[in-house]
């Protein structure tokens, strides 16, 4: 692996991972079109280290949350009125999240693996898009974070079970979950971003023990790649937020209707190959 094919890929896992348009797509597609062989367990290898320069970007980014939430969780275990706290519920929140996406990903992963191929990512991207268009229509967005409730959680948590299937997003299906709770378009965002640190963590952790064996990419290539995920997943997650704040979804849903568009004519023509 070359130095630029490192930068170009830290960039495509730094801008995609967060937003709403399907970062294992968008890596494999331009993996394939780099000339790259995805099934090299050296290129696995890469994809799972450059993917924990992301994951440890939205961990910088809230550290903040996450100390103020784990504080507050902590002490409401040993003390009744601090279990009366927000932080305190939200916690509670953010875990009840998370477990639907631990227990469909230990059982769904073989299943996960053997349907997935560029076609799927293709046909989820499409038809996830016309989802995310309808949740934009339909939802009120009349209620903030501090309104959140354990219900809002686990069905959102649900949500982030549809990202296991190609193409659909990790971040767009929880955001998308959250708008038709009717939170409003940053609520959404930020306990998206709240599970996602998780979620993330733990399949991150995982692909890197099922690398940890592959062949070496060279180490240059490696802290290039994770070193520019890093920075452009934090600068990705600071520009979603304040993007969300004025703007509704539809440039991602257009944005993914037209990748899977140009998708389908790539594996069609056999430029690309789904596999």
């Amino acid at each position: 692996m070359e130095l630029w094919h490192a930068l170009v890929l830290g960039i495509v896992e730094g801008v995609t991972e967060f937003l709403p348009i399907s970062s294992t797509g968008h890596l494999v597609l331009v993996e394939k079109l780099l000339g790259l062989s995805v099934d090299d367990p050296a290129v696995i290898g890469f994809t799972a280290v450059i993917q924990v320069g992301a994951i440890a970007a939205v961990v910088v980014y809230f550290v903040r949350d996450l100390a103020r939430l784990t504080t507050a969780w902590v002490r409401g275990l040993f003390s009744r009125p601090a279990r009366q706290h927000p932080d305190y519920r939200l916690a509670w929140y953010v875990i009840a999240g998370t477990l639907p996406i631990v227990v469909a990903g230990y059982l769904g992963q073989d299943l996960v693996k053997a349907v997935w191929n560029l076609w799927t990512v293709a046909g989820g991207m499409l038809l996830f898009s016309a989802v995310m268009a309808y949740a934009e229509r339909v939802a009120r967005r009349v209620r903030s974070m501090p309104e959140l409730t354990l219900t809002d959680a686990l069905v959102i948590g649900g949500g982030q079970v549809l990202s296991l299937v190609p193409g659909v997003s990790r971040a767009g299906a929880t955001i998308t979950v959250g708008l038709l709770r009717d939170l409003d378009r940053v609520a959404a965002t930020r306990f998206s971003f709240y599970l996602a640190i998780p979620a993330l963590v733990g399949a991150g952790s995982l692909e890197l023990a099922e690398a940890s064996g592959s062949d070496s990419v060279p180490t240059g290539a490696l802290v290039l790649g994770t070193a520019v995920s890093f920075g452009v997943a934090y600068a990705a997650i600071a520009w979603l937020l304040r993007f969300v704040a004025r703007h509704s979804l539809l440039p991602f849903v257009w944005y993914r209707v037209g990748l899977s568009l140009v998708l389908v004519v790539l594996l069609a023509t056999g430029t690309i190959d789904a596999t």
